[in-house]
Protein backbone atom coordinates (compact mmCIF):
# COMPACT_ATOMS: atom_id res chain seq x y z
CA UNK A 1 0.00 0.00 0.00
CA UNK A 2 1.22 3.56 -0.70
CA UNK A 3 0.99 4.58 2.97
CA UNK A 4 3.15 1.69 4.15
CA UNK A 5 5.65 2.20 1.34
CA UNK A 6 5.87 5.93 2.06
CA UNK A 7 6.30 5.41 5.80
CA UNK A 8 9.20 3.02 5.22
CA UNK A 9 10.83 5.44 2.80
CA UNK A 10 10.61 8.27 5.33
CA UNK A 11 12.05 6.03 8.05
CA UNK A 12 14.97 4.96 5.85
CA UNK A 13 15.81 8.60 5.10
CA UNK A 14 15.88 9.37 8.81
CA UNK A 15 18.24 6.44 9.45
CA UNK A 16 20.64 7.56 6.73
CA UNK A 17 20.88 11.02 8.31
CA UNK A 18 22.22 9.61 11.57
CA UNK A 19 24.57 7.02 10.14
CA UNK A 20 28.14 7.47 11.47
CA UNK A 21 29.46 7.95 7.93
CA UNK A 22 27.54 11.24 7.90
CA UNK A 23 28.51 12.31 11.41
CA UNK A 24 32.04 11.35 12.47
CA UNK A 25 33.85 13.35 9.79
CA UNK A 26 32.21 16.53 11.09
CA UNK A 27 34.09 16.10 14.36
CA UNK A 28 37.37 14.39 13.41
CA UNK A 29 39.66 15.82 10.73
CA UNK A 30 43.30 15.30 9.87
CA UNK A 31 45.37 17.64 7.72
CA UNK A 32 49.13 18.22 7.60
CA UNK A 33 49.69 16.17 10.77
CA UNK A 34 47.20 18.35 12.63
CA UNK A 35 44.43 16.37 14.30
CA UNK A 36 41.25 18.33 14.93
CA UNK A 37 38.63 16.80 17.21
CA UNK A 38 35.65 18.99 17.92
CA UNK A 39 37.03 22.44 18.65
CA UNK A 40 40.56 21.31 19.53
CA UNK A 41 43.54 21.00 17.17
CA UNK A 42 46.52 18.89 18.13
CA UNK A 43 49.87 18.63 16.27
CA UNK A 44 50.76 14.94 16.05
CA UNK A 45 54.28 13.81 16.90
CA UNK A 46 55.98 10.62 15.73
CA UNK A 47 56.17 9.21 19.25
CA UNK A 48 52.51 9.82 19.97
CA UNK A 49 50.09 6.90 19.89
CA UNK A 50 46.37 7.10 19.12
CA UNK A 51 44.16 4.43 20.69
CA UNK A 52 40.56 3.85 19.57
CA UNK A 53 38.14 2.18 21.95
CA UNK A 54 34.39 2.11 22.31
CA UNK A 55 31.16 0.19 22.57
CA UNK A 56 27.65 0.38 21.21
CA UNK A 57 25.43 -0.69 18.35
CA UNK A 58 26.80 2.09 16.14
CA UNK A 59 30.40 1.88 17.29
CA UNK A 60 31.67 -0.43 14.54
CA UNK A 61 30.57 2.06 11.91
CA UNK A 62 31.98 4.92 13.98
CA UNK A 63 35.31 3.09 14.12
CA UNK A 64 35.26 2.44 10.38
CA UNK A 65 34.86 6.15 9.68
CA UNK A 66 37.56 6.98 12.25
CA UNK A 67 39.92 4.57 10.48
CA UNK A 68 39.10 6.17 7.14
CA UNK A 69 40.11 9.57 8.51
CA UNK A 70 43.13 8.65 10.62
CA UNK A 71 44.50 5.55 8.87
CA UNK A 72 47.96 4.54 10.07
CA UNK A 73 47.94 7.24 12.74
CA UNK A 74 45.91 4.76 14.80
CA UNK A 75 48.24 2.65 16.93
CA UNK A 76 45.74 0.13 18.29
CA UNK A 77 42.04 -0.16 18.89
CA UNK A 78 39.33 -2.35 20.38
CA UNK A 79 35.61 -1.68 19.97
CA UNK A 80 32.63 -3.79 20.99
CA UNK A 81 29.33 -4.02 19.15
CA UNK A 82 26.24 -6.20 19.13
CA UNK A 83 26.17 -9.57 17.41
CA UNK A 84 25.44 -9.20 13.68
CA UNK A 85 26.63 -5.55 13.79
CA UNK A 86 30.33 -6.32 13.28
CA UNK A 87 32.29 -4.57 10.49
CA UNK A 88 35.70 -5.62 9.18
CA UNK A 89 38.29 -3.08 10.36
CA UNK A 90 42.02 -2.77 9.65
CA UNK A 91 43.58 -1.10 12.69
CA UNK A 92 40.88 -1.71 15.27
CA UNK A 93 39.67 -5.05 16.62
CA UNK A 94 35.87 -5.31 16.31
CA UNK A 95 34.47 -7.52 19.06
CA UNK A 96 30.91 -8.86 19.35
CA UNK A 97 28.85 -9.23 22.52
CA UNK A 98 25.24 -9.57 23.66
CA UNK A 99 22.49 -7.00 24.08
CA UNK A 100 20.32 -6.20 26.00
CA UNK A 101 21.51 -8.77 28.56
CA UNK A 102 25.33 -9.17 28.69
CA UNK A 103 27.08 -12.45 27.98
CA UNK A 104 30.61 -13.79 28.47
CA UNK A 105 31.87 -11.67 25.58
CA UNK A 106 30.53 -8.51 27.25
CA UNK A 107 32.67 -9.17 30.31
CA UNK A 108 35.71 -10.08 28.19
CA UNK A 109 35.21 -6.84 26.24
CA UNK A 110 35.80 -4.76 29.37
CA UNK A 111 38.87 -6.80 30.33
CA UNK A 112 40.36 -6.40 26.84
CA UNK A 113 39.60 -2.68 26.77
CA UNK A 114 41.23 -2.08 30.14
CA UNK A 115 44.28 -4.09 29.08
CA UNK A 116 44.64 -1.88 26.00
CA UNK A 117 44.19 1.34 27.99
CA UNK A 118 47.00 0.38 30.33
CA UNK A 119 49.42 0.68 27.40
CA UNK A 120 48.63 4.38 27.03
CA UNK A 121 51.05 6.99 28.35
CA UNK A 122 50.99 10.72 29.01
CA UNK A 123 51.74 11.65 25.41
CA UNK A 124 48.99 9.51 23.93
CA UNK A 125 45.49 10.20 22.66
CA UNK A 126 42.48 8.01 23.36
CA UNK A 127 39.45 8.30 21.09
CA UNK A 128 36.44 6.67 22.72
CA UNK A 129 33.43 5.95 20.49
CA UNK A 130 30.13 5.42 22.32
CA UNK A 131 26.58 4.73 21.25
CA UNK A 132 23.47 3.13 22.67
CA UNK A 133 23.78 -0.45 23.82
CA UNK A 134 27.18 0.01 25.43
CA UNK A 135 25.82 -0.49 28.94
CA UNK A 136 25.25 -4.16 28.12
CA UNK A 137 28.05 -4.65 25.60
CA UNK A 138 30.54 -3.37 28.18
CA UNK A 139 29.75 -5.27 31.38
CA UNK A 140 31.93 -6.08 34.34
CA UNK A 141 31.50 -7.74 37.70
CA UNK A 142 32.19 -6.17 41.09
CA UNK A 143 34.07 -8.25 43.63
CA UNK A 144 31.90 -10.76 45.49
CA UNK A 145 29.39 -10.94 42.62
CA UNK A 146 29.16 -13.20 39.57
CA UNK A 147 28.39 -12.78 35.89
CA UNK A 148 25.09 -14.58 36.41
CA UNK A 149 24.21 -12.08 39.16
CA UNK A 150 24.73 -9.25 36.70
CA UNK A 151 22.67 -10.96 34.01
CA UNK A 152 19.73 -11.39 36.39
CA UNK A 153 19.85 -7.72 37.40
CA UNK A 154 19.98 -6.55 33.76
CA UNK A 155 17.08 -8.82 32.80
CA UNK A 156 14.83 -7.88 35.72
CA UNK A 157 15.44 -4.15 35.24
CA UNK A 158 14.66 -4.34 31.52
CA UNK A 159 11.32 -6.01 32.17
CA UNK A 160 10.36 -3.81 35.10
CA UNK A 161 9.40 -0.69 33.15
CA UNK A 162 12.31 1.30 34.58
CA UNK A 163 13.53 4.18 32.42
CA UNK A 164 16.98 4.20 30.82
CA UNK A 165 18.08 6.74 33.45
CA UNK A 166 16.98 4.37 36.22
CA UNK A 167 18.48 1.30 34.56
CA UNK A 168 21.83 2.99 34.21
CA UNK A 169 21.80 4.34 37.75
CA UNK A 170 21.90 0.74 38.94
CA UNK A 171 24.35 -0.38 36.25
CA UNK A 172 26.83 2.38 37.11
CA UNK A 173 27.01 1.18 40.69
CA UNK A 174 27.67 -2.40 39.70
CA UNK A 175 30.65 -1.46 37.55
CA UNK A 176 34.26 -0.34 37.69
CA UNK A 177 34.12 1.54 34.35
CA UNK A 178 30.70 3.20 34.18
CA UNK A 179 29.95 6.61 35.64
CA UNK A 180 33.25 8.17 34.57
CA UNK A 181 35.37 5.36 36.00
CA UNK A 182 36.87 4.22 32.68
CA UNK A 183 39.12 7.30 32.82
CA UNK A 184 40.94 5.81 35.81
CA UNK A 185 42.62 3.24 33.56
CA UNK A 186 44.54 5.83 31.52
CA UNK A 187 44.65 8.92 33.74
CA UNK A 188 47.66 10.51 32.06
CA UNK A 189 46.45 10.43 28.45
CA UNK A 190 44.29 12.93 26.58
CA UNK A 191 40.76 11.61 25.98
CA UNK A 192 38.16 12.50 23.38
CA UNK A 193 34.81 10.74 23.55
CA UNK A 194 32.44 10.93 20.58
CA UNK A 195 28.90 10.05 21.58
CA UNK A 196 25.81 9.12 19.59
CA UNK A 197 22.83 9.78 21.87
CA UNK A 198 20.14 7.20 22.55
CA UNK A 199 18.53 8.81 25.60
CA UNK A 200 15.53 11.18 25.62
CA UNK A 201 17.26 14.31 26.98
CA UNK A 202 20.72 13.61 25.51
CA UNK A 203 22.16 13.39 29.01
CA UNK A 204 25.79 12.38 28.41
CA UNK A 205 26.00 10.82 31.86
CA UNK A 206 23.29 8.33 30.91
CA UNK A 207 24.33 7.38 27.37
CA UNK A 208 26.29 4.11 27.59
CA UNK A 209 26.19 4.66 31.38
CA UNK A 210 28.62 7.58 30.93
CA UNK A 211 32.02 5.82 31.24
CA UNK A 212 33.89 9.09 30.64
CA UNK A 213 31.35 11.52 32.11
CA UNK A 214 30.74 12.75 35.67
CA UNK A 215 27.91 10.97 37.45
CA UNK A 216 25.50 12.60 39.90
CA UNK A 217 23.82 9.37 41.05
CA UNK A 218 24.78 7.33 44.11
CA UNK A 219 24.59 3.84 45.56
CA UNK A 220 21.58 5.09 47.52
CA UNK A 221 19.90 6.09 44.27
CA UNK A 222 20.54 2.63 42.85
CA UNK A 223 18.85 1.05 45.86
CA UNK A 224 15.95 3.45 45.38
CA UNK A 225 15.42 2.29 41.80
CA UNK A 226 15.30 -1.35 42.85
CA UNK A 227 12.85 -0.52 45.64
CA UNK A 228 10.64 1.51 43.29
CA UNK A 229 10.15 -1.45 40.97
CA UNK A 230 9.98 -3.98 43.81
CA UNK A 231 13.07 -5.82 42.62
CA UNK A 232 14.87 -6.19 45.94
CA UNK A 233 13.25 -9.61 46.41
CA UNK A 234 13.85 -10.93 42.88
CA UNK A 235 17.49 -9.99 42.33
CA UNK A 236 20.27 -12.03 43.99
CA UNK A 237 20.55 -11.16 47.69
CA UNK A 238 24.28 -10.51 47.42
CA UNK A 239 23.65 -7.78 44.82
CA UNK A 240 21.31 -5.98 47.18
CA UNK A 241 23.81 -6.35 50.01
CA UNK A 242 26.65 -5.09 47.82
CA UNK A 243 24.74 -1.90 46.98
CA UNK A 244 23.86 -1.43 50.64
CA UNK A 245 27.54 -1.56 51.56
CA UNK A 246 28.25 0.94 48.80
CA UNK A 247 25.63 3.28 50.24
CA UNK A 248 27.45 3.07 53.58
CA UNK A 249 30.64 4.31 51.91
CA UNK A 250 32.48 0.98 51.87
CA UNK A 251 33.11 1.15 48.11
CA UNK A 252 34.44 3.91 45.88
CA UNK A 253 31.70 6.04 44.32
CA UNK A 254 31.43 6.89 40.63
CA UNK A 255 33.32 9.95 39.37
CA UNK A 256 31.71 13.19 40.54
CA UNK A 257 31.76 16.67 38.96
CA UNK A 258 34.57 18.03 41.10
CA UNK A 259 36.97 15.20 40.28
CA UNK A 260 40.15 16.53 38.55
CA UNK A 261 40.20 13.33 36.51
CA UNK A 262 37.57 14.94 34.28
CA UNK A 263 40.14 17.48 33.08
CA UNK A 264 41.67 14.86 30.78
CA UNK A 265 38.51 14.26 28.73
CA UNK A 266 36.45 16.14 26.16
CA UNK A 267 33.00 14.62 25.61
CA UNK A 268 31.33 15.47 22.30
CA UNK A 269 27.81 14.53 21.24
CA UNK A 270 27.85 13.97 17.47
CA UNK A 271 24.28 12.84 16.79
CA UNK A 272 20.84 12.53 18.33
CA UNK A 273 17.18 11.81 17.65
CA UNK A 274 16.50 15.38 16.52
CA UNK A 275 18.66 14.88 13.42
CA UNK A 276 16.62 11.84 12.42
CA UNK A 277 13.33 13.66 13.01
CA UNK A 278 14.47 16.62 10.93
CA UNK A 279 15.43 14.32 8.04
CA UNK A 280 12.13 12.44 8.30
CA UNK A 281 10.19 15.70 8.27
CA UNK A 282 11.99 17.01 5.20
CA UNK A 283 11.47 13.73 3.33
CA UNK A 284 7.77 13.69 4.18
CA UNK A 285 7.39 17.26 2.92
CA UNK A 286 8.98 16.35 -0.42
CA UNK A 287 6.39 13.58 -0.71
CA UNK A 288 3.56 16.05 -0.26
CA UNK A 289 2.74 15.55 3.42
CA UNK A 290 1.98 18.35 5.84
CA UNK A 291 4.32 17.60 8.76
CA UNK A 292 3.34 17.95 12.39
CA UNK A 293 5.85 17.13 15.11
CA UNK A 294 4.59 15.89 18.46
CA UNK A 295 6.42 16.16 21.78
CA UNK A 296 9.15 13.61 22.39
CA UNK A 297 8.25 10.01 23.12
CA UNK A 298 8.49 9.19 26.81
CA UNK A 299 6.61 7.41 29.54
CA UNK A 300 4.47 4.32 29.24
CA UNK A 301 4.45 2.67 25.80
CA UNK A 302 0.73 1.84 25.83
CA UNK A 303 -0.49 5.23 27.06
CA UNK A 304 1.75 6.99 24.55
CA UNK A 305 0.42 4.97 21.60
CA UNK A 306 -3.17 5.57 22.66
CA UNK A 307 -2.54 9.32 22.93
CA UNK A 308 -0.96 9.47 19.46
CA UNK A 309 -3.90 7.66 17.84
CA UNK A 310 -6.36 9.89 19.68
CA UNK A 311 -4.51 12.94 18.33
CA UNK A 312 -4.64 11.55 14.80
CA UNK A 313 -8.34 10.73 15.02
CA UNK A 314 -9.14 14.29 16.04
CA UNK A 315 -6.71 15.86 13.55
CA UNK A 316 -8.26 18.75 11.61
CA UNK A 317 -5.28 19.98 9.59
CA UNK A 318 -4.58 19.66 5.89
CA UNK A 319 -4.24 16.17 4.41
CA UNK A 320 -2.23 14.18 3.66
CA UNK A 321 -0.35 14.69 6.90
CA UNK A 322 2.66 13.09 8.55
CA UNK A 323 2.83 13.05 12.32
CA UNK A 324 6.39 12.49 13.50
CA UNK A 325 7.95 12.06 16.90
CA UNK A 326 10.90 10.32 18.49
CA UNK A 327 12.32 9.27 21.82
CA UNK A 328 11.93 6.25 24.01
CA UNK A 329 9.05 4.80 25.99
CA UNK A 330 9.07 2.16 28.71
CA UNK A 331 7.14 -1.10 28.68
CA UNK A 332 6.45 -3.35 31.62
CA UNK A 333 6.54 -6.85 30.17
CA UNK A 334 3.82 -9.01 31.71
CA UNK A 335 3.37 -11.82 29.19
CA UNK A 336 5.53 -14.58 27.79
CA UNK A 337 5.41 -13.58 24.14
CA UNK A 338 7.98 -12.05 21.80
CA UNK A 339 8.32 -8.40 20.89
CA UNK A 340 9.75 -5.05 21.84
CA UNK A 341 8.37 -1.69 22.89
CA UNK A 342 7.93 -0.49 19.30
CA UNK A 343 6.06 -3.59 18.19
CA UNK A 344 3.88 -3.35 21.28
CA UNK A 345 3.24 0.30 20.52
CA UNK A 346 2.18 -0.56 16.97
CA UNK A 347 -0.13 -3.29 18.27
CA UNK A 348 -1.66 -0.84 20.73
CA UNK A 349 -2.18 1.58 17.85
CA UNK A 350 -3.83 -1.11 15.74
CA UNK A 351 -6.28 -1.93 18.53
CA UNK A 352 -7.15 1.75 18.84
CA UNK A 353 -7.45 2.12 15.06
CA UNK A 354 -10.00 -0.69 14.98
CA UNK A 355 -12.30 1.43 17.16
CA UNK A 356 -13.46 3.42 14.16
CA UNK A 357 -16.50 5.65 13.99
CA UNK A 358 -18.89 5.45 11.05
CA UNK A 359 -18.04 8.98 9.92
CA UNK A 360 -14.26 8.42 9.87
CA UNK A 361 -13.02 8.48 6.27
CA UNK A 362 -9.29 8.85 6.79
CA UNK A 363 -6.66 6.11 6.63
CA UNK A 364 -3.86 5.80 9.18
CA UNK A 365 -0.46 4.17 8.73
CA UNK A 366 1.37 3.85 12.06
CA UNK A 367 5.09 2.99 12.06
CA UNK A 368 7.09 2.56 15.27
CA UNK A 369 10.69 1.37 15.07
CA UNK A 370 14.09 1.51 16.69
CA UNK A 371 16.70 3.39 14.69
CA UNK A 372 19.22 0.64 15.49
CA UNK A 373 17.24 -1.91 13.50
CA UNK A 374 16.37 -4.07 16.48
CA UNK A 375 13.41 -3.86 18.82
CA UNK A 376 13.70 -5.86 22.01
CA UNK A 377 15.08 -9.39 21.65
CA UNK A 378 13.85 -9.72 18.05
CA UNK A 379 15.13 -9.38 14.48
CA UNK A 380 12.63 -6.62 13.71
CA UNK A 381 13.19 -2.88 14.02
CA UNK A 382 9.53 -2.43 14.84
CA UNK A 383 6.16 -2.79 13.17
CA UNK A 384 3.61 -1.06 10.96
CA UNK A 385 -0.12 -0.99 11.70
CA UNK A 386 -2.51 0.02 8.92
CA UNK A 387 -5.87 -0.94 7.42
CA UNK A 388 -4.18 -3.79 5.56
CA UNK A 389 -2.85 -5.39 8.74
CA UNK A 390 -6.27 -4.95 10.35
CA UNK A 391 -7.95 -6.63 7.39
CA UNK A 392 -5.50 -9.56 7.43
CA UNK A 393 -5.98 -10.04 11.16
CA UNK A 394 -9.75 -10.26 10.63
CA UNK A 395 -9.30 -12.64 7.70
CA UNK A 396 -7.00 -14.92 9.73
CA UNK A 397 -9.18 -14.59 12.84
CA UNK A 398 -6.32 -13.17 14.90
CA UNK A 399 -7.39 -11.48 18.12
CA UNK A 400 -5.01 -8.55 18.69
CA UNK A 401 -6.09 -8.24 22.32
CA UNK A 402 -4.86 -11.76 23.06
CA UNK A 403 -1.46 -11.00 21.57
CA UNK A 404 -1.43 -7.67 23.41
CA UNK A 405 -2.07 -9.30 26.78
CA UNK A 406 0.71 -11.80 26.20
CA UNK A 407 3.16 -9.12 25.00
CA UNK A 408 3.42 -11.09 21.76
CA UNK A 409 3.29 -8.34 19.14
CA UNK A 410 6.03 -9.99 17.07
CA UNK A 411 3.93 -13.10 16.46
CA UNK A 412 0.90 -10.99 15.57
CA UNK A 413 2.65 -8.80 13.02
CA UNK A 414 4.57 -11.74 11.59
CA UNK A 415 1.20 -13.14 10.50
CA UNK A 416 -0.15 -9.83 9.18
CA UNK A 417 3.01 -8.80 7.30
CA UNK A 418 3.49 -5.79 9.56
CA UNK A 419 7.00 -6.46 10.87
CA UNK A 420 9.59 -3.90 9.79
CA UNK A 421 12.94 -5.61 9.28
CA UNK A 422 15.90 -3.44 8.29
CA UNK A 423 18.79 -5.49 9.60
CA UNK A 424 21.48 -3.70 11.64
CA UNK A 425 21.45 -0.01 10.70
CA UNK A 426 24.85 0.75 12.33
CA UNK A 427 23.33 3.68 14.19
CA UNK A 428 21.24 4.19 17.31
CA UNK A 429 19.35 7.36 18.27
CA UNK A 430 16.35 5.88 20.07
CA UNK A 431 12.99 5.27 18.38
CA UNK A 432 10.91 6.96 15.70
CA UNK A 433 7.14 6.98 15.30
CA UNK A 434 5.55 8.08 12.04
CA UNK A 435 1.82 8.28 11.39
CA UNK A 436 0.54 9.05 7.92
CA UNK A 437 -3.01 10.41 7.76
CA UNK A 438 -4.56 10.16 4.31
Amino acid sequence: MPGKHNAISIFQTAIAAVHPSNLVSKYIQLADAILTIGQQSLPLSTDQKIFVIGAGKATAAMALETERILGDHIYKGFVTTKYQHVIALEKVVCWEAAHPVPDQNSFLAVENTIELLQEATANDIIICLLSGGASSLWADVPEELSQSDMQVVFDKLLKSGASIHENNTVRKHLSKIKGGQLLRYAPDSKWFTLILSDVPDNDLSVIASGPTVADNTTYEDALGVLKKYQLEEVIPTRVWEYLQRGAKGLFTETVKHNDPLLNIVTNIMIGANDIAIKAASEKAQTMGYQVHRLHSLHGDTIITAQAIIEFCKSFTGSLPACIVTGGETTLQVTGTGIGGRNQHMALTALIEMKKRKDNETYSLTFLAAGTDGTDGPTDAAGAIADIESIAISVQKKLDPDTYFTNCDAYSFFKQTGGLLKTGPTQTNVMDLVLVLIE
